[in-house]
């Protein structure tokens, strides 16, 4: 029997958001200054920005807005990167170190700020993000952590054993730090809200359209598509992360577009929903295979996880993440899980975002590692003024060529060996 190609029943996202603005697929060939292929958060943060500017983008998405990573995320809302301050300048040098730092750590304004902007239909909340720590060594770090940001002005603190188990509801934690800069959103709405800002700035929007082939000829790009129309633009910025198939040659085995798992129960009693996550915060943990869980805007408790490679083949694929759970939060056993739904992400080798241009007027941006929400919001931004200006000072990281992981066909097997490892090393809950 073939596997399922979608997850097996819509997501709580599906069932709980705003609705999307109307859009048609592309039915006609016309051209365009810039071309965005990619209907998730990157795409729309650039063709928005670019539309402000008055430059004429128009957007391609395969699917539906939001049908990817963007829609089907756990809605964090977390600045920063994989990397801590001190690691970043190192890697980067003090003057690109520094800028950025500026950059990640004004993520999350990013997005709160275009949905106050732009009057957006997004349940949100911004009370902060805790990370706590599930070993004595992930204590230090997670304390040096929040000490390093601190020093960069970010409202940053580190928290003991009883502060995490207070702020949280569960007592699994040996303490950890709070970023007051992060929070949460109803992914899917604050998708959606950027593609009805794009369309309201000027942008031009068409989903149902998958991109089958980039050509250039005589210093403009062509794109074809399923349905047979096709735009020629003078650039072209593809944002399709885990989703881009074969599109561009190479760049499918550059990444590592694993699969995350969630579940979210019904919405909590009262008495119980009282005692977890009491002043509103979201909350990830220390340990390679993380989790990550809050409650949505309706007062459910969501947890997500890694699970396994392939796409889902029913609800024993989540099994793991509804007894992790039950662990950490006892109290609401016997409430029933209402949702199960999964998403891809990119990962790239570094574990930081990449852009690529591999050949003049194509650029690349790929790479989420954990902190989409707001790093692609940004990153639209940033990738408009480039695209723009042409100054590459507008961009946080610099270019870089398309660089495959080894042995990519054997991408599975290494990937269940690491998962397998990182269980044994994490402990349980």
């Amino acid at each position: 029997m073939p596997q399922a190609p979608f997850p097996l029943s819509p997501s709580l996202w599906a069932a709980t958001a705003a609705a999307p603005p109307p859009t048609e697929p592309l039915a006609a060939s016309s051209q365009a200054d810039v071309l965005v292929i990619g209907g998730g958060y990157a795409g729309l943060s650039t063709a928005l920005h670019l539309a402000e500017q008055g430059v004429k983008a128009v957007l391609l998405e395969a699917r539906e807005i939001g049908f990817g990573g963007s829609g089907r995320n756990g809605g964090q809302v977390i600045p920063g990167l994989k990397y801590d301050p001190d690691a970043l300048i190192s890697m980067f040098g003090p003057e690109r170190g520094e800028r950025l730092l500026r950059f990640a750590g004004a993520t999350a304004d990013s997005v709160f700020d275009l949905i106050e902007r732009h009057a957006m239909d997004v349940p949100r909340v911004r009370n902060g993000w805790i990370q706590g720590a599930h070993n004595p060594e992930a204590l230090r770090v997670a304390h040096e952590r929040a000490a390093q940001w601190a020093r960069h002005g970010a409202d940053a603190q580190p928290l003991d054993r009883a502060q995490v188990s207070h702020l949280i509801g569960a007592d699994k934690y040996l303490g950890g730090w709070l970023d007051k800069r992060a929070g949460a959103v109803q992914p899917l709405s604050y998708a959606r809200g950027l593609a009805r800002a794009a369309l309201n700035a000027g942008a031009f929007l068409h989903t149902d359209t998958p991109v089958t082939g980039l050509k250039r000829e005589g210093g403009k790009w062509t794109a074809s598509t399923a349905r047979g129309p096709t735009i020629t633009a003078d650039r072209v910025v593809m944002c399709t992360n885990a989703y881009g198939g074969d599109l561009w040659p190479g760049l499918k085995p550059s990444i590592i577009d694993a699969n995350t798992f969630q579940v979210a129960t019904t919405p909590l009693p009262e008495n119980i929903r009282a005692g977890i996550f009491p002043e509103g915060h979201v909350s990830s943990d220390t340990r390679n295979l993380l989790l990550y869980f809050r409650l949505d805007h309706q007062g459910r408790l969501l947890m997500g996880g890694r699970g396994p490679f392939r796409e889902p083949r029913g609800a024993g694929d989540w099994a793991h993440l509804e007894r992790v759970m039950l662990k950490m939060f006892p109290q609401v056993a016997g409430t029933p899980f209402e949702f199960r739904w999964c998403g891809r992400v990119a990962i790239t080798r570094d574990y930081l975002p990449h852009l690529h241009e591999p050949e003049p007027g194509l650029l690349v941006d790929i790479g989420c590692q954990g902190r989409g929400v707001g790093l692609q919001t940004s990153m639209g931004r940033a990738l408009a003024e480039y695209v723009a200006t042409g100054d590459a000072n507008a961009l946080p990281v610099p270019l870089s060529p398309v660089v495959p992981f080894p042995l990519y066909g054997l991408r599975r097997l290494y990937v269940n060996a690491v998962v397998t490892w990182y269980r044994m090393t994490d402990g349980g809950v």
